[in-house]
């Protein structure tokens, strides 16, 4: 009795997404929409990875760029480029990603602990690492990922 369109088997839901060739996961509760990206506003003296503003079903929420938290090579966003909506607390965060449209149930075993040797670089935005149909789902923490979006909206708001 499977209608939620994610495929069968047991496991929970997540958004797949793709960064430079990599594919990465959301649990799809943190996910609250995808959406293409059509105008983003920049913001002075706002964050590096935050490239600013969008306007999203009635709020502003700003636009954070995976690419740059990651540190990875910066491109020019494109009719594939997708903003996942994402909730923290009392606030929506949009993430900008190079492409996003794949929902996806991984079981909890397929799910390993990120290895030592990543901890110190990029372990911290890492929960684990899924296998899945020959193929490898970095699965992010949300909390991690967005914390300094948090700490600089708290600011501007404080």
């Amino acid at each position: 009795m499977n209608h939620d369109g994610l495929g069968a088997g047991a496991g929970e839901p997540f958004v797949l997404f793709e960064l430079d060739g990599t594919t990465y996961a959301l649990r799809s509760s943190d996910v609250q929409q995808l959406e293409m990206i059509e105008h983003i506003t920049p913001v002075p003296n706002s964050p590096a990875a935050v490239e600013g503003v969008v306007f999203s079903r009635g709020q502003v929420i700003p636009a954070m760029s995976l690419r740059t938290r990651f540190r990875l090579p910066k491109v020019e966003l494109d009719l594939r480029s997708r903003l996942v909506i994402v909730r923290s607390g009392d606030r929506n965060i949009g993430l900008i990603v190079d492409a996003a449209r794949e929902f996806r149930r991984i079981p909890p075993e397929a799910i390993k602990p990120p290895p030592d040797s990543l901890n110190a670089t990029s372990g911290q935005y890492l929960e684990g690492i899924a296998s899945v149909d020959d193929r490898l789902i970095l699965i992010l923490n949300l909390h991690e990922i967005i914390r300094t979006v948090e700490e600089s909206a708290a600011e501007v708001e404080g």
